[in-house]
């Protein structure tokens, strides 16, 4: 595996169902993403573009082929190596952001510090550090409800870079903005790929943000083809 890989999907195969009622999501996909690279991936709804990311993310197990991180086999990790990788090597951002209503932005994004084992002190210095680089200095004790929709994106996003994950995994991380705060996650997402050099892999249907990234690939008929 060369070096500057990060992410490589191998032969990922996935099927629901059984013998005369499967349905086969993921047939046979090869997939390469470079340390640093923002790549986007697209396709018709119910293609498995959300399948095909929770496998790289191992919320999810392919049915044949496998996923190397950084050249670690996803497959030979124990449950509890598992919990470890999602945890610390991956952040994941989702298009609905399942924040901790009862709990404050700050306390959301301290969560997989606390989680991970870390002191409270440690974890609150992260969470706030974080909060203040996406613009939410001001809203650290604000629970979701007393947030925007875009606020509470970017809470979001916050809580998958606290543990400074080598990639971001996002599935339609704007898809239920409109297209100005869309727009300000978006570069947010670029600026942290800038700065801090996290790989982004993202499912969109955004044209913008397909613009801003290195790569874009489309999902057909369980295979990931150029854009």
């Amino acid at each position: 595996m060369s070096d500057t890989l990060l992410i490589r999907a191998i032969g990922l195969c996935k099927t629901y169902g059984r013998d005369g009622h499967r349905i086969e999501v993921l047939n046979g996909l090869d997939l390469e993403v470079e340390r640093g690279e923002k790549v986007v991936i697209v396709g018709q709804s119910g293609v498995g573009k959300s399948t095909l990311l929770h496998i790289l993310g191992a919320l999810d197990r392919p049915t044949a082929g496998e996923v190397l991180f950084d050249g670690v086999d996803l497959a030979q990790l124990s449950e509890r190596e598992v919990g470890a990788f999602r945890n610390s090597a991956v952040g994941f951002i989702f298009q609905f952001h399942h924040l901790l209503a009862d709990f404050s932005a700050l306390e959301n994004v301290m969560m997989p510090a606390l989680i991970r084992g870390m002191p409270r002190d440690e974890a609150a210095r992260r969470a706030r550090a974080v909060l203040e680089q996406v613009g939410l200095a001001e809203r650290l004790s604000h629970k979701p409800g007393e947030l925007s929709g875009g606020e509470q994106q970017r809470v979001a996003v916050a809580r998958a870079v606290v543990l400074s994950p080598r990639a971001i995994l996002a599935d339609e991380p704007t898809g239920n903005l409109d297209p100005a705060t869309a727009a300000e996650v978006h570069d947010l997402l670029m600026e942290l790929n800038r700065t801090h050099g996290i790989t982004l892999v993202i499912v969109t249907h955004n044209d913008r943000l397909v613009d801003l990234a290195n790569r874009a690939l489309r999902l057909e008929r369980g295979r990931v083809v150029k854009a």
